[in-house]
């Protein structure tokens, strides 16, 4: 039966106003992007000098200083984090997807790690305050802060790590499968590799939501207004310094904390950048 123009119009019509509220809301979205970006820049890059990475953070009232400790400590406890997440991120997500099925036990895990992904991150801080830096360590430290943030991230590993695999077609297992390889080696060797970009994905999705965390660390890592490497004693690291700056009075204060944002933010972009690039899959003719 023919559809009168009268509906056809009204339909043209409804399609035009849903594109436009997209657009529309796409715009604004872009729009406090480039705010957030623009403020960053033009607040941040007057700061950044040789200082920023050879001096540690001054004490208030005086001129100078940097952020070496800060960024020394925060790359230790996130390289600390992201190992732990992305071992047990990926180890847990293959489970999910390739073996525990439709289980009790695997619908379990999963449910707790969607309460993990929507758990406040100041309660996953006060969690590895109770067990790590009051029972076990006795004093707040480095470890203790990389724990929080691997608490903080291997959920978010887990479940893109599930998605991707479950998103591979079956033929993938089965020819592995028919040539009598076992399943572990096509897991490994076949699934792993065509889900690659997708995990990778993961991976610095988790990483960006670590990258700025501030109430875990004040639980566990606390701060150290001199320059550390010992993981077993309190750290320094840049959200906690951005957090202490940039409610100061202190004019220097202020500017540290802009630069510390800043190279948050810088990083964070240049990582997801390269590691996009690597993980592009070339093009088969």
């Amino acid at each position: 039966m023919a559809v009168s123009a009268s509906r056809i119009a009204s339909r043209q019509i409804a399609n035009l106003v849903f594109a436009g509220f997209c657009i529309l809301f796409t715009a604004f979205a872009l729009a406090a992007l480039a705010a957030i970006l623009w403020s960053l820049a033009s607040q941040g890059i007057g700061g950044v000098n040789l200082a920023i990475l050879t001096q540690d953070t001054p004490a208030a009232g005086s001129t100078g200083g940097g952020l070496r400790n800060a960024i020394v400590g925060s790359i230790l406890m996130g390289v600390e984090a992201m190992s732990i997440a992305i071992v047990v991120g990926v180890l847990a997500g293959t489970w999910l997807a390739e073996y525990s099925g439709q289980s009790r036990y695997g619908s379990l895990i999963r449910f707790l790690n969607d309460v993990l992904l929507s758990a406040p991150s100041i309660l996953v801080g006060l969690f590895v305050y109770q067990l790590l830096v009051e029972r076990t360590i006795g004093h707040f430290s480095g470890i203790a802060g990389g724990v929080a943030l691997a608490l903080i991230a291997a959920p978010v590993i887990t479940r893109t790590t599930e998605d991707v695999l479950n998103l591979q077609p079956t033929a993938l297992r089965e020819s592995g499968i028919a040539l009598g390889t076992p399943v572990w080696t096509v897991t490994r060797s076949i699934l792993w590799r065509a889900a690659g970009s997708g995990m990778l994905t993961g991976i610095l999705l988790a990483f960006a939501r670590i990258s700025g965390e501030t109430a875990p660390l004040l639980f566990t890592a606390l701060g150290n207004l001199n320059f550390s490497t010992d993981m077993m004693q309190p750290m320094a690291n840049l959200p906690k310094v951005i957090f202490d700056f940039a409610l100061s009075a202190d004019d220097n204060w202020r500017r540290l904390a802009w630069v510390g944002s800043l190279l948050i933010a810088a990083t964070v972009l240049a990582i997801t950048i390269i590691a996009r690039a690597f993980a592009k899959e070339p093009n088969r003719s």
